[in-house]
C-alpha cells in the first residue's frame, strides 16, 4: 500500500512554491508544499525532509523564503523537485534578490515572496514540520501562480463566480 499513499499525496491541488534557504556560506532551493494556518498572525506550515540540505540550512537559521511560482517557472519547479546539484542556484540559472526581511535569497520571476521566520517544528516521521511567521512579503499581480495536482503543474484558469 505505499503507492496508495504517494497517490492519496498527489490529489489535493496546491500551490507550487519554491522554498529558499541560506546560511552565511551556503544555499539551497526545493519545490516545497506550504499552507497558511493563521491568518493574524500570518503563519505558514511547510514539511521538509530531514535528510535534505534545507532542513540543516533551515535549523540552523530558523528562516527561508517561499516564492509563489509563476507560470514561467514551472519548469524551475520541476527541477527543483527531482534534480540535485551542488549549487542550484548557478547549474539552474535562478536568478534571486536580496530578501529585505530574512537572509534566503528571493527568486525572480516569481508570483510572489513570503520570508518567513521559524516559530516552532516538530517531528513527524522522516520529516520535521515547521511553523513559521511571514515577517515580509511581496506580489506580483501581473503574473499568474502555479498549481499542482495528480503529478502534474498547471495554470490557473478564470474566475469562478
Amino acid at each position: 500500500m505505499p503507492g496508495e499513499r504517494i497517490k492519496v499525496s498527489h490529489v489535493m491541488p496546491c500551490a507550487v512554491n519554491l522554498l529558499t534557504v541560506a546560511s552565511k556560506n551556503e544555499r539551497d532551493a526545493m519545490t516545497a508544499t506550504a499552507m497558511f494556518v493563521s491568518e493574524d498572525p500570518p503563519l505558514f506550515v511547510v514539511s521538509i525532509r530531514k535528510s535534505i540540505v534545507a532542513h540543516r540550512l533551515i535549523e540552523e537559521t530558523g528562516q527561508f523564503a517561499l516564492n509563489v511560482a509563476s507560470t514561467q517557472q514551472a519548469k524551475l519547479a520541476k527541477r527543483l523537485g527531482r534534480e540535485k546539484a551542488a549549487d542550484k542556484f548557478n547549474e539552474f540559472g535562478i536568478a534571486i534578490e536580496k530578501a529585505p526581511a530574512v537572509n534566503a535569497p528571493l527568486i525572480k520571476g516569481s508570483f510572489a515572496g513570503i520570508e518567513c521566520k521559524v516559530i516552532t517544528s516538530f517531528p513527524v516521521g522522516n520529516f520535521t514540520v515547521y511553523v513559521a511567521e511571514a515577517i515580509g512579503f511581496s506580489v506580483n499581480e501581473s503574473l499568474s501562480p502555479v498549481v499542482w495536482n495528480l503529478d502534474r503543474y498547471y495554470a490557473i484558469g478564470e474566475e469562478l463566480r
